[in-house]
């Protein structure tokens, strides 16, 4: 590592020693193998560490901010100028406050700009006309973006705590087990640094970073200044490290040792605390979500379609901005707010990070003889997509490829079923396919479909969303989460399985024979199994142990990825090389940690259970079952109200005397163009597709932290069967209420 080395400029002699052989230097080592004077130098692996693990939005969002920067110069206030600058300091962005906040100015106003040019232009062209809806939906959304803008890097901060505070957990674990057989600090860390995950291996990476660089003079008080981005956030975290800072100045080996027993305790009895109150305290702001994001939302299109018709400029569009655009935004921002709260937990890894050798199977994998057939559920999941979506919008495509718009498929007062070509006819049938009709504004205009049998295939387009999404995410994880639930297996089985394996090694027997002994006696488990094949490695292949382990292709790790698992057998590797007695010391303590890490966790599940049943039955039933009878109820009155129109419009026609055209018509104007179910159906569905894909995330995280495999694998559980579910309730309740509806319309005389 370089070393960041000063030069002194005072002293003449030395710059003209440093000229004269400069020269000579660039000549036999490059031009780049001297730096110039007073310029800092830099270790490149911390930055290229970051590179490689940063998100990719974090580099845009950099860039972004930085030429909004040079652009416009918009200063926060100094106290908001500090929380800010703590925020990016967390998230390691290379940002100055004065960029977040020019961005977050900057941004809103070209958003304005280009939505109102944009909506005019489409509104010019396709409209004929200004539409003062859109516009205003730009000032107000951009507007009201500034503020979420401006707090951007806290939810980064919150994003990243979030992610750092479900690994601290094994971070200390990690430490630890460590130190307990290499009382040195500056080794166990670096050594977390290299087996935990992003993001706080690289905080960790940072403070190490930090010290060579000679940023502080050692690594107690970069960890020092470290420690205080988490002291408002995660005090226990801070506490433990402090006690393992302690053990170092401990002169009684069993008092070290009761040191660094307590740091783990500590955060682990924390970790159960917080989160009893954290549950404690969710149930509110849960309540608020399902109210202001689904009851309250899906209700609310009960009554559009009598808004709609009476008012007359009221598009399906308008409706699908608020549904579609406004309100899952809404949602997920409430959601990300309550997620931030959210204490100290366990996250997982991504199995294909660790091992990029199992990317493979998320393929559709089969074999032909002994070739190996890999096929992207992305193509499946396209064409599913594309074909269910083209049933949905048939209706549109019949009428548009129909030259005469006339042609409809109808079902007639006698139940039976005919094709029609006119207007008069759909009228005085019972069901139509189309519905289409003239315009109350425009004779000449079409409106619709308003045909239940358009309703009915308008199911197909959000189950095309929620099939092609729900199948590529089950696809892709089905093979990854076995892999994952055989490690969980071992994890499980794997403190005993240790516990024998450290009293065969302190019993003198070596680790190449302990393995197989071990094996032996778990034999039918997945920690036998495990055991088993590092036994194999080492008879067969000629292995030694720590080959038998982590050997790239035929390691026992590549079988049973798990971070708990290689890390436990690292530290057996590193305190094997002082002798058995330590080894097998390390092994037994590595055991109860293990299990005292288990327990924990399981309490945790048991203490989230109400609260993961309570938004689970949320996404697989309530969701997706009132928003099902709520299209049916919108359907029925859509119905009814297109026949109100139908009959009036014969009574002006037909009435005559004592004023009756004059009121029959005075009732006509009262009503507008009604928006066709085909259109609502799909803004509801899409947005059951919507809440159904937050709610799963927020669950997943509520439960699990950051955990993106078993996300995915939720997501592809949850999301078609809440579509399936919708599609047939809603069918269902709209085939009924639309068969009650034409029979009392009809028993009327209408």
């Amino acid at each position: 590592m370089v070393k960041n080395y000063s030069y002194p400029q005072e002293d003449d002699s030395y710059n003209k020693f440093y000229e004269q052989y400069k020269d000579k230097i660039k000549t036999q080592l490059g031009d780049d193998s001297l730096p110039p004077l007073n310029q800092k130098v830099i270790s490149k692996e911390y930055l290229e560490f970051k590179d490689q693990y940063m998100p990719k939005h974090f580099s845009i969002y950099e860039k972004a901010c930085n030429i909004s920067e040079k652009i416009i110069k918009i200063a926060p206030d100094k106290n908001k100028a500090r929380q800010i600058h703590d925020s990016l300091e967390i998230c390691h962005l290379n940002v100055t406050p004065t960029g977040v906040v020019s961005f977050s100015i900057l941004f809103p106003i070209i958003y304005i700009i280009l939505g109102v040019l944009l909506t005019t232009l489409i509104s010019a062209l396709f409209l004929a006309q200004g539409n003062m809806f859109f516009i205003m939906f730009f000032l107000i959304s951009g507007v009201v973006m500034i503020f979420p803008l401006t707090n951007l890097p806290f939810i980064l901060a919150n994003n990243w705590r979030l992610k750092a505070s479900n690994q601290m957990v094994l971070c200390i674990f990690y430490i630890v087990s460590y130190m307990r057989h290499t009382s040195n600090f500056e080794m166990a860390v670096k050594f977390t640094a290299d087996h935990i995950d992003p993001p706080l291996s690289l905080d960790l990476k940072k403070v190490l970073w930090n010290v060579e660089t000679e940023k502080y003079e050692s690594l107690k008080e970069s960890f020092e200044e470290y420690l205080k981005t988490w002291t408002k956030w995660n005090m226990e975290f801070v506490e433990s490290i402090h006690l393992i800072e302690s053990s170092l100045y401990e002169p009684v080996e069993e008092r070290r040792i009761e040191a660094l027993e307590k740091a783990l305790s500590l955060i682990l009895e924390e970790t159960y605390e917080k989160m009893l109150h954290y549950a404690h305290d969710l149930k509110s702001p849960l309540t608020m979500l399902h109210m202001l994001g689904i009851i309250l939302p899906i209700l609310g299109l009960v009554i559009l379609p009598l808004v709609i018709s009476f008012m007359e400029n009221v598009q399906w569009y308008h409706i699908a901005l608020l549904y579609n655009v406004a309100l899952p935004i809404g949602v997920f921002y409430l959601g990300k707010i309550i997620l931030s709260k959210r204490p100290t937990g366990y996250g997982e890894t991504e199995i294909t990070e660790k091992n990029p050798q199992l990317s493979k199977y998320k393929n559709i994998i089969f074999y032909v003889g002994n070739r190996e057939i890999k096929i992207s559920p992305l193509m499946i999941c396209i064409l599913i997509f594309s074909l269910l979506f083209l049933i949905g919008i048939s209706p549109l495509i019949i009428h548009q490829f129909d030259t005469t718009k006339t042609f409809d498929v109808v079902v007639d007062t006698d139940w039976k079923i005919k094709p029609i070509h006119s207007f008069q006819e759909s009228r005085d049938s019972r069901f139509t396919l189309l519905g289409y009709k003239p315009s109350k504004m425009d004779s000449t205009d079409l409106i619709g479909p308003f045909g239940i049998g358009a309703s009915v295939l308008s199911l197909f387009v959000p189950l095309s969303l929620g099939l092609g999404i729900g199948l590529y995410y089950k696809m892709t994880t089905k093979n990854l989460i076995k892999i994952r639930e055989k490690s969980k297996e071992l994890e499980a089985e794997f403190a005993a399985a240790l516990f024998q394996l450290g009293n065969r090694i302190g019993d003198g027997i070596p680790g190449e024979i302990a393995f197989g002994k071990v094996a032996d006696l778990v034999k039918d488990t997945t920690a036998g199994k495990f055991f088993e094949l590092v036994s194999m490695n080492i008879s067969k292949f000629g292995f030694g142990v720590q080959k038998a382990i982590f050997d790239k292709n035929h390691g026992a790790l590549q079988q049973f990825p798990s971070k708990i698992i290689e890390s436990s057998m690292k530290i057996f590797i590193e305190s094997a090389k002082k002798g058995p007695k330590i080894a097998s010391q390390a092994l037994i303590n590595i055991s109860l940690y293990i299990k005292e890490i288990h327990k924990v966790d399981e309490r945790l599940k048991d203490l989230m259970a109400e609260i993961i049943s309570s938004m689970t039955s949320q996404i697989n039933f309530l969701t997706p079952a009132i928003s099902g009878i709520v299209i049916g109820i919108t359907s029925m009155l859509t119905t009814i109200l297109t026949k109100l129109t139908h009959q009036i419009t014969d009574l002006s026609s037909g009435a005559g005397g004592l004023g009756g055209a004059d009121s029959a018509i005075a009732l006509m104007e009262l009503f507008g163009d009604s928006v066709p179910t085909f259109f609502f159906q799909i803004i509801v569905g899409v947005y059951v597709v919507q809440i159904v894909y937050i709610l799963t995330i927020l669950v997943n995280s509520i439960q699990n932290g950051v955990d993106k495999l078993n996300e995915r694998n939720m997501l592809g559980k949850t999301i078609p069967r809440a579509l399936i579910m919708y599609s047939l309730i809603a069918c269902v309740i709209m085939l009924i209420f639309n068969l009650v509806a034409g029979m009392v319309m009809t028993g009327f005389g209408m």
